[in-house]
């Protein structure tokens, strides 16, 4: 079992909490993690890309000139392709990007990238965040005490609100869910800041 620092929330040390190895400590697999992003990112292309075809373009009803004696090529619409404003042969109409891998796979590409934050000693566990209301100067703080200044991930229990409004407005802090923890997230981040009670949700999601 592997054991990593337990932290108060004022950023100091509170003992050390036990992680489980089948989660946080397998050997990380670099190819289903880059399916997993990917597919993430894949997943977030908007898709309203649209051009007009042919019969979707405005006018064009009538023959431009007649069939046959005029010496030209003949043409039945100025909306054909080949016409300047004309329609667009094959162009892009819109679409969703989105597709899905194995459950398995998604799994063990999500256990590999916090096995490998495990490894780097990117992984942060804090007892608890309790705010009456919102305070950014405080979680600024505690990540000043932490000695965190880089791209930071926050992995919070579902219900502390008031902990995720004071640091959502913090730069290169970006907030999340337990159950909402993902690939891109995690591998997009330098430190993933995680609170005993989200990663309990962590553990119970992947397990």
């Amino acid at each position: 079992m592997t054991d990593v620092a337990l932290y108060k929330q004022d950023g100091s040390k509170n003992g050390n909490v036990t992680l489980n190895d089948d989660i946080f400590g397998i050997e990380p697999n670099d190819n289903v993690v880059f399916d997993a992003i990917v597919m993430q990112r894949a997943s977030l292309r908007r898709g309203t890309h649209s051009v007009k075809n042919r019969s979707a373009v405005r006018g064009g009803g009538k023959k431009p000139w007649r069939q046959k004696g005029t010496g030209r090529a003949r043409q039945g619409s100025i909306r054909s392709p080949q016409w300047r404003g004309g329609g667009i042969v094959f162009g892009p109409t819109p679409r969703s990007y989105s597709y899905h891998l194995p459950k398995k796979v998604s799994r063990l590409a999500l256990k590999s990238v916090l096995s490998s934050k495990v490894a780097e000693k990117s992984f942060v566990v804090i007892d608890s965040l309790k705010f009456e209301k919102p305070k950014t100067k405080e979680f600024a703080s505690l990540l000043d005490a932490l000695d965190i200044s880089t791209k930071t991930l926050v992995v919070l229990e579902d219900d502390n609100e008031q902990a995720a409004l004071s640091a959502r407005n913090l730069e290169n802090v970006k907030v999340i869910t337990g159950k909402g923890i993902n690939v891109l997230d995690v591998a997009n981040s330098d430190k993933v800041v995680i609170t005993k009670a989200a990663l309990s949700q962590v553990e119970e999601v992947l397990a």
